[in-house]
């Protein structure tokens, strides 16, 4: 991954308070992190930053499209997402973001890059499922799903016994005998 400066916030000129910033990612910020799952990518991210005297609280939120193959067609379409992360910066003698939600480092750093951050809400915010919305509404006409139609197996309209094989039905000849024998035997016995 690149390092991406422009989502540096140095943190030690800012006065104590909530702070706002404001991203437009596009295909090029996903690409920074070798991603190519998205096509193409306009999506707006808000950052209220909130420094206090021993922490600093960050809330993100997201809000745009991503262009996606469709998992079932493979055509390319605009899908929106939308998503929000929460997270707490803390002082400490290192750096460590083994937790989700609190993200330690050193009491000698001036400055944090948000930029993963936002990777990983907006790649969490995009469903793992992509169908495009034609092939919801019936109106997606392609090959692919041509193919699958024609692929598609066809519900018999035979009686299920008649398309059974013979050897299923000597098997449970045998079990229907069983029961009535044992069934037979304890009406006698009552």
């Amino acid at each position: 991954m690149k390092e991406l400066k422009e989502f540096d916030i140095s943190f030690i000129g800012l006065k104590e308070g909530e702070h706002k910033f404001e991203y437009q990612i596009d295909k090029k910020f996903f690409d920074a992190f070798e991603f190519d799952e998205f096509d193409d990518a306009s999506i707006k991210v808000g950052l209220v930053f909130v420094k206090k005297a021993t922490m600093l609280e960050l809330e993100f939120s997201s809000e745009g499209t991503i262009n996606v193959p469709c998992d079932q067609t493979g055509e390319s379409f605009d899908m929106p997402i939308e998503g929000s992360l929460s997270l707490i910066v803390k002082f400490g003698d290192g750096y460590d973001d083994g937790n989700e939600e609190i993200i330690y480092v050193p009491h000698t750093e001036h400055r944090i890059n948000v930029a993963h951050s936002i990777f990983e809400m907006l790649v969490l915010s995009a469903p793992a499922k992509r169908i495009h919305p034609k092939v919801l509404d019936g109106t997606m006409q392609s090959e692919a799903l041509n193919k699958l139609e024609e692929l598609k197996v066809k519900k018999s309209t035979k009686n299920t016994e008649d398309t059974t094989d013979p050897r299923w039905g000597k098997l449970k000849d045998l079990l229907i005998d069983k029961t009535q024998r044992n069934g037979t035997s304890k009406e006698k016995d009552i």
